[in-house]
């Protein structure tokens, strides 16, 4: 069966919605690791002023032609063309692109791997965006697809989570299933309502590996800012 006709688009949906009737729901996230969260609805929506201080750092580092990778609502494109900055969104929801074009932005509904075409002097990746590279054996090949979507002299900026909290003791010892490669790689799935997606690889990953992937492509990595297990680096060409 197409997986375009089995899955539904649960992240499109909701935003169409909550733009409609502003009605503050969930968004389900189920794990095959861990118990169900919830994505507040109204977190897709937030102003600048709303902003964790992480995603208001990076702005203020974006310069240039932006790429915003999975755009969601626009709140972040929407904040820098405000500040005079040229935006290409793009997303893999359907109902996410046509509420950004909606909504007077360049958006384009496509995998981030199938870019190649394009330049940019800034790669924006919040909100965990890094996680697209699925698993940690797959963070290498997506800063490499990265890197040639840079200008001389762009950046990338992302976020992400050292997770390795969830898998300690009460007396700070380590536990991980010796199974699996990675303690960040997590398996997931959306649901809003009735519209349930696929589910999907994502990746939390600790800033040594991200500093390790990043050298082994050629992209040198710094720490920007940090907020307990968060942090925001800015990943440029390595001279």
């Amino acid at each position: 069966m197409n997986n375009e006709k089995k899955y539904g688009d649960p992240i499109g949906f909701a935003i169409q919605e909550y733009a409609k009737k502003r009605k503050p729901e969930d968004i389900i996230v189920s794990s095959d690791i861990c118990e169900d969260d919830i994505i507040p609805l109204e977190v897709l929506f937030r102003k600048y002023d709303e902003m964790p201080p992480i995603e208001q750092k990076a702005l203020s580092l974006a310069k240039g032609r932006v790429l915003d990778v999975g755009a969601g609502a626009g709140i972040h494109a929407s904040y820098l063309q405000d500040q005079g900055l040229k935006v290409d969104c793009i997303d893999i929801s359907e109902g996410a692109v046509d509420f950004l074009k909606k909504n007077g932005l360049q958006a384009e509904r496509k995998n981030f791997f199938s870019l190649t075409d394009k330049k940019y002097d800034t790669i924006l990746m919040l909100m965990n965006g890094i996680g697209i590279a699925g698993k940690l054996s797959n963070l290498e090949r997506t800063l490499a697809h990265a890197k040639t979507l840079l200008n001389p002299g762009g950046k990338i900026l992302c976020d992400s989570s050292d997770i390795r909290y969830l898998y300690e003791d009460e007396d700070g010892a380590l536990w991980v299933d010796l199974n699996t490669e990675y303690y960040g790689n997590f398996r997931f799935q959306m649901k809003y309502k009735k519209e349930k997606g696929p589910w999907f690889d994502w990746l939390y990953v600790d800033f040594d590996n991200l500093f390790q992937a990043a050298k082994k492509v050629g992209l040198k990595a710094i720490r920007v800012m940090e907020e307990d297990d968060h942090f925001l680096a800015e990943l440029t060409l390595d001279k």
